[in-house]
């Protein structure tokens, strides 16, 4: 399980940040055009698309240890720790843009993709990503939404759709596990190994199950930390305590699941092409609408690559949508096909165009949380429009 999700990670990552096209081999992992020399990146080349919302976006960065929990990975650690990238709706003007991530962090993600010396990190460091640093909030209460990447991945692999969302009117919790990612550096310089890589090699599916679970103690802990009586965040009066929802990417996916399963506060949830390894339970989410967004290749109905979503599809028991995206591919939902695109190279098992990738993401995501947060109506998830071919409404 683990082999399976890492050589896609790898391949993503090489098309994301340039390879040459010897490594790996082109059969099976997309390459630059041209006569496959090294690409030359620099700062100026990489950005993300601007957010689409009215609001600028600010951004910071929360430490939390749950002291009461040891991490389920490496007990001797002490307390489960996370790092939380919080962007929101801010003022027009105000802040220093914000790193995509850390020099180190960029320089850990390449070294770990067999990237060293072919891409300079602080180029990846520097990506565009439209938010600020120390900027002043936007005058009001906004609904929040948590934000978990996919196994092995960080925080900042959803960074378009966090900055998309606040600029939306939104505060986004995107987070990173401790021991889950390759490249996150927690504070005092410390880049923690994936020691979860090592669990699920040892233990398979019931091991991804357990991630699953246990992001969503991770996120029960988080809303405590932002949304209880002594908050961690400085700016934690925006929250509208009133309305929280959860979406992730892969196992993130599942996470969301799982945690509207054993958190009630969470109001709503969408998984993005993840496997449900932990099972929506048979009882259901209590009434609470979830959305299904993934790929035609992996899971329409009836396939055998996953069997997880027909098998819980029944089991949703609110207001719910199943879409697929035609020409996707697993990483579509995240910043990895406009990063790639960026440096103008194509990955043929994944032929939707990243402007693409990058809109039907953002606007559905944002389409199922107006309505269920802000009770706004939304044609968009009414069904297919022709605006949007590549969307399939499945209704098994």
């Amino acid at each position: 399980m683990r082999t399976r999700h890492h050589a896609m990670a790898a391949s993503l990552l090489v098309l994301a940040l340039g390879a040459t096209a010897a490594a790996p081999s082109a059969a099976s992992s997309p390459s630059p055009a041209g006569n496959g020399r090294a690409l030359a990146v620099t700062a100026a080349q990489l950005r993300l698309p601007a957010p689409t919302g009215p609001y600028a976006v600010g951004e910071s960065t929360v430490h939390l240890r749950d002291t009461g929990r040891a991490d389920p990975y490496v007990p001797e650690a002490g307390g489960r720790e996370l790092l939380a990238s919080l962007f929101y709706p801010a003022r027009a003007g105000s802040g220093v843009p914000a790193p995509y991530m850390s020099a180190q962090e960029a320089e850990l993600l390449l070294e770990s993709r067999g990237l060293g010396g072919l891409v300079e990190p602080g180029a990846v460091a520097a990506t565009e990503t439209y938010a600020r640093l120390g900027a002043a909030p936007a005058r009001g209460r906004f609904p929040l939404i948590v934000l978990s990447p996919g196994f092995e991945q960080s925080r900042f692999t959803l960074t378009s759709l966090a900055a998309d969302l606040a600029s939306r009117g939104y505060v986004v919790a995107a987070v990173d596990h401790a021991y889950e990612s390759t490249a996150t550096v927690f504070p005092g310089g410390r880049a923690l190994p994936c020691a979860a890589c090592d669990f699920v090699e040892r233990t398979g599916e019931a091991g991804m199950a357990e991630v699953a679970r246990g992001r969503a103690v991770d996120v029960s802990f988080l809303l405590d930390r932002l949304a209880g009586g002594h908050p961690a965040w400085r700016h934690a009066s925006m929250i509208d305590r009133r309305r929280v929802a959860m979406a992730g990417h892969s196992i993130g996916g599942d996470a969301a699941a799982s945690t509207m399963a054993a958190d009630r506060r969470v109001r709503a949830g969408v998984n993005m092409d993840g496997a449900f390894y932990a099972p929506v339970p048979a009882a259901g989410l209590g009434g609470r609408p979830f959305m299904m967004l993934g790929t035609d290749a992996q899971h329409a109905p009836g396939g055998t690559t996953d069997t997880t979503w027909d098998r819980d599809w029944p089991r949703l028991d609110g207001w719910k949508r199943w879409l697929t995206v035609a020409g996707a591919g697993h990483f579509t939902f995240t910043d990895m096909p406009v990063l790639g695109a960026e440096l103008g190279i194509e990955d043929p098992s994944a032929p939707l165009p990243a402007d693409r990738s990058c809109r039907i993401t953002r606007d559905y995501v944002a389409a199922f949380f107006d309505l269920h947060l802000k009770g706004a109506r939304q044609p968009l998830l009414a069904g297919p429009i022709p605006a949007n071919p590549e969307v399939t409404f499945q209704r098994p």
